[in-house]
């Protein structure tokens, strides 16, 4: 018997191969079967010791109840140790009660999997007031690892004269780490939202963008609203050509050409929510966390 096998809901089978085949583990498809009235049935493969559970949890209601069943079925074949790779994880954003009756999602869904499995991985976590993963999963293991050197490496040879470009405060993260590993510049905006999808961005330094490239960074593009304003300014400031990149890849493919009509060139995401934009595999970055499973 193998000492880890890898287990992956059938979104991820593409990304679960590579990871798989990087790390010379087996391989099992989880098999969802919905009943008409919504209920599903789950199937798991041959169980290890350890089982590493792919999980990217874009649309997560069905894939948590998914991860539930098999993580019961794997325990119950012999199944000692779990553990969940989400590179997308899911309700990070609920972090706090902002308005009376309001469930904090964050907090639930969190110890939800702290008494699934023993670990999580997951890549640049939409974090907002909690500081580190660790407190969104008490009592096991939890990683936050980031995207930005599988980013960095894809866009090694970018023309230094880029300046890169965060959207708001909470991309600074992101956007200087990024900057430090291509040696660029950086500049963050300023975001003022009245509502999900209408927000206004702007830059104190327009000086620094007029006549140059700029690469948008960000983490997470769900509605849009964010990295179309932050275009538009950032084009109003004289930028010469606007390419963007991101971490999660969440918004309808059929955007791309508001993308463009901001004045979005190109659009760049990794892998870790299947996506037509995905060009930055994380592969190697998922596979360096994992590979504590085999000692």
């Amino acid at each position: 018997m193998n000492a880890v096998a890898l287990h992956c809901l059938p979104s991820g089978i593409t990304e679960a191969g590579r990871l798989a085949n990087r790390l010379g583990w087996p391989l099992h498809e989880i098999a969802i079967h919905k009943f008409p009235d919504e209920e599903i049935r789950v199937t798991v493969g041959p169980a290890a010791p350890t089982i590493v559970i792919y999980a990217s949890l874009d649309r997560p209601n069905d894939k948590l109840i998914a991860i539930l069943f098999a993580a019961e079925a794997l325990r119950r074949a012999g199944a000692r140790r779990l553990v969940l790779v989400a590179p997308y994880l899911c309700y990070m954003r609920q972090d706090a009660a902002f308005n009376p009756g309001e469930a904090i999602s964050q907090r639930a869904v969190g110890r939800l999997l702290a008494a699934t499995v023993e670990r999580v991985i997951t890549v640049d976590a939409h974090l907002h007031r909690t500081a580190e993963i660790a407190a969104v999963f008490p009592g096991i293991a939890a990683d936050n690892l980031s995207a930005m050197p599988a980013i960095a490496d894809v866009l090694a040879g970018i023309d230094p004269a880029t300046v890169a470009a965060g959207p708001d405060a909470e991309s600074r993260p992101w956007v200087s780490d990024l900057a430090a590993r291509l040696g660029l510049e950086f500049v963050v905006g300023r975001k003022t939202r009245s509502s999900d999808r209408s927000v206004a961005i702007d830059f104190d330094d327009w000086a620094a963008i007029a006549g140059r490239p700029v690469l948008l960074v960000d983490d997470i593009v769900s509605s849009g609203g964010t990295l179309t304003s932050a275009a538009k300014t950032l084009r109003a400031a004289g930028a010469s050509a606007i390419d963007a990149v991101v971490t999660h890849a969440l918004f309808p493919p059929g955007m791309a050409d508001e993308f463009a009509r901001a004045g979005i060139r190109s659009m760049r995401s990794t892998s870790s929510v299947p996506h037509p934009t995905n060009a930055i595999p994380l592969d190697a970055v998922l596979a360096a966390a994992l590979r504590s499973e085999l000692t």
